[in-house]
């Protein structure tokens, strides 16, 4: 069975403001801002996460909880086809969905990410884990 929840540190934060975040905000309720290990790179046109290793390295986010359980595999489905985790015939999944523990408010639950499926040999870390702040920072 799915996760009801949802981790996101791309597109799909409140902060955003994205067409993405507005699908994301009708279907899912945001838990609150929490963290998960992992590297977060600039892939020029978004960000991208790989698992790490340790728990040295934290990627800053958002926990969601679907708001209707019955539309729980409708709306991943639709993530999964915004994500490229399910790619044409022949094609290689941009990202992937797996389950990672996440800690908000004392609890620790399992929820979703995407963890790119790509190679990100030289691309630029993003030390903080914060993409907001790092787009911030990157275009002033």
């Amino acid at each position: 069975m799915k996760t009801p929840y949802l981790f996101v540190y791309g597109s799909l934060l409140s902060g955003f403001k994205s067409p993405a975040y507005e699908y994301i905000s009708r279907y899912f309720l945001l838990v609150g801002a929490t963290t998960v290990p992992g590297i977060l790179v600039d892939m020029g046109n978004y960000p991208a996460a790989v698992p790490a290793g340790d728990s040295s390295t934290l990627i800053k986010g958002e926990l969601y909880v679907i708001k209707n359980p019955a539309e729980l595999s409708w709306a991943i489905g639709q993530l999964d086809d915004y994500e490229g985790a399910v790619p044409e015939v022949g094609e290689t999944p941009l990202y992937r969905r797996d389950t990672v523990p996440v800690t908000v408010n004392n609890e620790t639950v399992a929820a979703s990410i995407y963890w790119f499926n790509g190679d990100i040999s030289n691309k630029p870390v993003i030390y903080s884990g914060d993409v907001i702040a790092y787009l911030l920072e990157k275009n002033n």
